[in-house]
């Protein structure tokens, strides 16, 4: 059969050829049609013609509908996207189908219900039968299965998969739902051992509350537990974790300030964070894409608890921020200056401040009013100097046994590389919603940005000396570093120590190697802290 032919003499004309697809309709129990649909001709008169073909009385009881996927219903709206070469399948209308599964799930025969949430729970997934057995009240009749809990485990995990699948139209709002069902829903969760597939759902929805609203936040929060969830990481089942993990991001996400500290307290422990790198990111050899999400979400969160001090200028009244530049100082030089006269002592700490690298050495704090790296600098400054007291000594006298214009500035050096760091772990950055680019270095080490510092300072003293710099050569170091640390954890180290050795055989001499191979074969390598990750494939 075909649509849109000619007539003789001023009649019909054929439609143009853009408007005419050429399709198969194929129905069980017949052989298929092949026909040209007229996409200018209404979808009604088009099923009609179908129906005649089969002699099939009432085409108003008919759809057509996609053979694969989800098995979307063709409608007015979308119909333009068939194209050439489709199979469609002649089925029951949304509105019929909604109607005979309304009442195929109150059905008192169990294998009756069960076939009929199994049906619904697939064909959900459009939007047109949705808003048909929303209609009807559908969703409703799944709340109240889900509420009286009297179901085998099958029934159960039909219901919820059929319920997701029609919330996540839109449709009706999760803020309806009460506080029986969110308990039910959370006890299927925080319940072990339990039905897997009643739980990965019941994940979802979870999830789902969550970021709907900051109520049902609170509602969820107090039924289900972080330490619960954190528990639900630990099974072999691949997709639990995932869903215990992405439920977790949207709980510290959507919390406040003092419920996200409580949160990030626990996740950052370090047993937990070891049992990440060995169960999830190790376990299976490669981290499927929605997981590799929600670990560089909670490395982005976690790091950006240093936002705060990134944007925060050093303030000269605080007596606690002008101790600790001085700290840097006493820890460099062990001289005794208690015995001099105040403007001996003021000459002898303008002399050290300046041999610490300062730019302004009477006045050092002002070095460290910029944002960023704000205080985060002095803190890096800080821990390297405590913790690692003789490699900043070393540092310090050997640039201060230098020539002036080859002496490597400590302060300044150290400012520039905590911004650098700053910008290549993206600290301050929100997580972006398709962002996959997460460190296994960040769940192997404790003070992350602090000992990363710490081995780049050190990195950045011996690519000055390799370069054979000077004060006007800065810009150009700080360069080549940025790009010796980038390259590095593009590897993907997994400790510090892997980082430190590769980082450290990544000479300048290599990196001179590296960008005249990537020269000649038009390959410039892009900085690690400005790439856009790429955008993952829809979760559901």
């Amino acid at each position: 059969m075909f649509a849109g032919t000619q007539t003789e003499g001023g009649g019909a004309t054929m439609p143009q050829q853009k408007d005419i697809v050429r399709i198969a309709i194929q129905m069980t129990g017949v052989y298929p049609q092949l026909i040209m649909l007229d996409q200018k001709k209404p979808l009604s008169a088009v099923i009609k013609e179908v129906c005649d073909g089969w002699t099939l009385p009432g085409p108003e009881n008919y759809a057509l509908q996609y053979t694969d996927g989800v098995q979307t219903y063709i409608t007015e709206s979308n119909r333009l996207d068939i194209k050439n070469g489709c199979i469609l399948r002649l089925t029951k209308a949304p509105g019929r189908s909604a109607e005979d599964l309304f009442k195929g799930i109150q059905s008192t025969e169990p294998g009756a219900r069960c076939d009929s949430l199994k049906e619904l729970a697939g064909i959900s997934k459009d939007v047109t039968f949705a808003q048909e057995f929303i209609s009807r009240d559908g969703h409703l009749l799944l709340v109240k299965i889900v509420e009286d809990s009297k179901e085998s485990n099958e029934i159960m995990t039909h219901t919820l998969t059929a319920f997701m699948a029609l919330m996540d139209h839109g449709i009706v709002s999760w803020e309806n739902l009460s506080a029986v069902f969110i308990k039910k829903i959370a006890s299927f969760v925080n319940s072990a051992p339990f039905d897997a597939s009643i739980q990965q759902v019941s994940l979802d929805i979870l999830e789902s509350m969550v970021l709907s609203s900051y109520s049902l936040f609170t509602q969820v929060k107090q039924e289900v537990t972080t330490k619960r969830l954190m528990d639900h990481l630990h099974v072999t089942n691949q997709q639990i974790q995932t869903k215990a993990m992405a439920l977790l991001m949207a709980l510290l996400q959507t919390a406040a300030d003092s419920d996200k500290q409580e949160m990030l307290k626990l996740l950052n422990d370090k047993s937990f964070r070891q049992y990440i790198c060995k169960d999830i990111i190790h376990s299976s050899g490669s981290v499927q894409d929605e997981m590799a999400h929600y670990l560089y979400v909670l490395q982005s969160v976690t790091l950006n608890q240093l936002e705060p001090r990134m944007k925060t200028p050093l303030d000269f009244y605080n007596q606690e921020q002008r101790d600790a530049l001085h700290k840097l100082r006493d820890s460099a030089f062990d001289v005794e200056s208690e015995n001099l006269s105040h403007e001996r002592r003021r000459s002898l700490c303008a002399k050290e401040f300046r041999k610490l690298g300062f730019s302004n050495n009477s006045n050092p704090g002002q070095d460290l009013v910029r944002t960023p790296p704000g205080l985060l600098a002095l803190d890096t400054m800080y821990y390297f100097a405590t913790q690692y007291t003789e490699a900043f000594k070393r540092f310090v006298l050997e640039n201060s046994s230098r020539e002036d214009k080859h002496e490597c500035p400590f302060a300044r050096s150290s400012i520039q590389l905590t911004l650098i760091l700053c910008e290549i772990l993206r600290i301050g950055e929100q997580p972006s919603e398709t962002g996959s680019d997460y460190h296994t270095i960040f769940f192997n080490q404790d003070k992350l940005l602090e000992e990363l510092f710490c081995v780049c300072i050190q990195l950045l003293n011996k690519t000055w000396k390799e370069m054979r710099a000077t004060q006007e050569d800065f810009d150009k170091v700080m360069q080549v570093v940025r790009e010796q640390i980038t390259r590095t954890l593009s590897s993907k180290p997994t400790s510090l120590e892997f980082f430190k050795n590769k980082v450290n055989a990544l000479n300048y001499s290599e990196i001179l190697k590296l960008r005249q191979t990537e020269r000649l074969q038009g390959q410039e390598m892009k900085p690690l802290g400005f790439r856009r990750p790429v955008r993952l494939a829809a979760r559901r």
